[in-house]
Protein backbone atom coordinates (compact mmCIF):
# COMPACT_ATOMS: atom_id res chain seq x y z
CA UNK A 1 0.00 0.00 0.00
CA UNK A 2 1.37 3.47 -1.14
CA UNK A 3 -0.42 6.49 1.04
CA UNK A 4 1.48 9.39 0.27
CA UNK A 5 0.86 13.45 0.74
CA UNK A 6 0.19 15.30 -2.97
CA UNK A 7 3.63 16.75 -2.06
CA UNK A 8 5.60 13.82 -2.16
CA UNK A 9 3.23 11.97 -4.97
CA UNK A 10 3.59 14.49 -7.79
CA UNK A 11 7.42 13.60 -7.88
CA UNK A 12 7.50 9.89 -6.83
CA UNK A 13 8.01 8.96 -10.61
CA UNK A 14 8.77 5.36 -10.39
CA UNK A 15 8.37 2.15 -12.23
CA UNK A 16 6.10 0.91 -10.29
CA UNK A 17 2.53 0.82 -11.21
CA UNK A 18 1.19 1.78 -7.72
CA UNK A 19 3.25 4.75 -7.71
CA UNK A 20 2.62 5.66 -11.47
CA UNK A 21 -1.34 5.19 -10.15
CA UNK A 22 -0.63 8.34 -7.61
CA UNK A 23 1.28 10.61 -9.95
CA UNK A 24 -1.34 10.54 -12.36
CA UNK A 25 -4.38 10.74 -9.97
CA UNK A 26 -2.34 13.60 -8.61
CA UNK A 27 -2.07 15.67 -11.64
CA UNK A 28 -5.59 15.32 -12.57
CA UNK A 29 -7.10 16.09 -8.95
CA UNK A 30 -4.69 17.38 -6.35
CA UNK A 31 -5.86 15.17 -3.67
CA UNK A 32 -5.44 16.10 -0.36
CA UNK A 33 -5.24 12.28 0.24
CA UNK A 34 -4.43 9.44 -1.53
CA UNK A 35 -3.90 5.88 -0.80
CA UNK A 36 -2.92 2.58 -3.19
CA UNK A 37 -3.48 -0.55 -2.33
CA UNK A 38 -1.80 -3.42 -4.40
CA UNK A 39 -4.52 -6.26 -3.95
CA UNK A 40 -3.50 -8.67 -6.97
CA UNK A 41 -2.44 -10.83 -4.71
CA UNK A 42 -6.09 -11.56 -3.79
CA UNK A 43 -6.90 -12.70 -7.67
CA UNK A 44 -3.81 -13.53 -9.40
CA UNK A 45 -0.29 -14.15 -7.36
CA UNK A 46 1.81 -11.96 -6.32
CA UNK A 47 3.83 -10.00 -8.60
CA UNK A 48 0.53 -9.77 -11.40
CA UNK A 49 -0.06 -5.74 -10.41
CA UNK A 50 -3.53 -5.61 -11.90
CA UNK A 51 -5.64 -5.00 -9.35
CA UNK A 52 -5.65 -2.25 -7.47
CA UNK A 53 -7.88 -0.07 -4.84
CA UNK A 54 -7.62 3.78 -5.17
CA UNK A 55 -8.68 5.89 -2.05
CA UNK A 56 -8.90 9.78 -2.76
CA UNK A 57 -9.61 13.00 -1.11
CA UNK A 58 -9.86 16.21 -3.16
CA UNK A 59 -12.10 19.62 -3.46
CA UNK A 60 -12.24 18.68 -7.10
CA UNK A 61 -15.04 16.55 -6.64
CA UNK A 62 -17.34 19.01 -5.22
CA UNK A 63 -20.66 18.94 -6.59
CA UNK A 64 -19.68 15.68 -8.98
CA UNK A 65 -21.87 13.02 -8.80
CA UNK A 66 -19.97 9.26 -8.19
CA UNK A 67 -19.91 8.86 -11.92
CA UNK A 68 -18.12 12.07 -12.74
CA UNK A 69 -15.76 11.25 -9.86
CA UNK A 70 -14.60 7.87 -11.92
CA UNK A 71 -14.68 9.06 -15.07
CA UNK A 72 -12.06 11.93 -14.25
CA UNK A 73 -10.19 8.81 -12.47
CA UNK A 74 -10.59 6.81 -15.15
CA UNK A 75 -9.43 9.14 -17.43
CA UNK A 76 -6.18 10.09 -15.78
CA UNK A 77 -5.39 6.48 -15.57
CA UNK A 78 -5.83 5.48 -18.92
CA UNK A 79 -2.43 4.62 -19.66
CA UNK A 80 -2.54 2.04 -16.76
CA UNK A 81 -5.52 0.00 -17.92
CA UNK A 82 -4.01 -0.18 -21.74
CA UNK A 83 -0.53 -1.65 -20.13
CA UNK A 84 -2.22 -4.56 -18.15
CA UNK A 85 -4.10 -2.60 -14.91
CA UNK A 86 -7.51 -4.93 -15.13
CA UNK A 87 -9.25 -3.67 -11.94
CA UNK A 88 -9.48 -0.28 -9.76
CA UNK A 89 -11.55 -0.15 -7.12
CA UNK A 90 -12.07 3.53 -6.52
CA UNK A 91 -13.45 4.95 -3.33
CA UNK A 92 -13.90 9.18 -3.96
CA UNK A 93 -14.15 11.86 -1.60
CA UNK A 94 -14.57 15.27 -0.90
CA UNK A 95 -12.47 16.26 2.23
CA UNK A 96 -16.16 16.59 3.82
CA UNK A 97 -17.34 13.29 3.26
CA UNK A 98 -13.78 12.06 4.23
CA UNK A 99 -14.02 13.30 7.36
CA UNK A 100 -17.26 12.41 8.15
CA UNK A 101 -16.35 8.47 7.56
CA UNK A 102 -12.47 9.00 7.34
CA UNK A 103 -11.78 5.43 6.39
CA UNK A 104 -13.10 3.18 2.84
CA UNK A 105 -14.97 -0.04 2.82
CA UNK A 106 -12.77 -3.09 3.04
CA UNK A 107 -12.71 -4.88 -0.61
CA UNK A 108 -14.64 -8.31 -0.90
CA UNK A 109 -13.22 -11.52 -1.06
CA UNK A 110 -12.12 -12.13 -4.68
CA UNK A 111 -15.35 -14.80 -6.12
CA UNK A 112 -13.48 -16.08 -9.14
CA UNK A 113 -11.04 -15.70 -12.00
CA UNK A 114 -7.77 -17.32 -11.69
CA UNK A 115 -8.62 -18.80 -7.79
Amino acid sequence: MSSVSPSTASTSASSSREQRIIAAVTQAIQPSHIEVLNESHNHGGPGTETHYKLIAVSEAFQGQRAVARHQRIYAATAAERDTGLHALALHLYTPEEWAAIDAAPESPACRGGSQ
